[in-house]
């Protein structure tokens, strides 16, 4: 969050306004969405640090799955999780193959997934090549795309 100094002038100080929420999506498996919300935690790109450092507390992340598990040749394209940043920083965790991960911690919202194209007619994201935002594992959407996809998969 932006702060004002005390040597800024009114004027200046006026200008300072805190960081905008905003709303991503995440594209992981189901299997490792579960883990990550049954924990309260977050962990992208195989615990890698620079995507966590994309969020803010208090934005919005949703999880996209395009598959059940990594290794499952079977679609399934639904929308998994729905949950807020926490206020802390990032951090990190010993993994079973004896490296370290990081992992932010997360508010998830109970929720129920959701197939996307069931909201495809809905979603600006989804206009044009979706398809390749997907490949990048985690992109920003809009306001209106995270309501449409919040009253879906949670029902307020």
């Amino acid at each position: 969050m932006t702060e004002t100094t005390t040597d800024a002038t009114p004027k200046q100080a006026a200008l300072v306004q805190p960081e905008q929420i905003r709303n991503w999506i995440g594209v992981v498996s189901r299997d490792d969405v579960r883990q990550g919300v049954s924990g309260g935690f977050v962990m992208m790109e195989q615990g890698k640090l620079g995507p966590l450092l994309r969020f803010n507390p208090g934005d919005w992340l949703i999880f996209y799955s395009p598959r059940a598990t990594l290794s499952d040749r079977k679609p399934l394209k639904k929308f998994t999780a729905i949950g807020r940043v926490a206020d802390a920083e990032p951090y990190q965790v010993p993994m079973e193959t004896g490296k370290t991960a990081f992992r932010r911690d997360i508010d998830w919202m109970k929720a129920k997934d959701v197939q996307i194209s069931d909201l495809s007619e809905k979603l600006d994201f989804m206009r044009g090549n979706w398809g390749m935002l997907t490949r990048r594992g985690l992109f920003e959407i809009t306001d209106a795309d995270r309501h449409v996809i919040r009253v879906a998969m949670t029902g307020e």
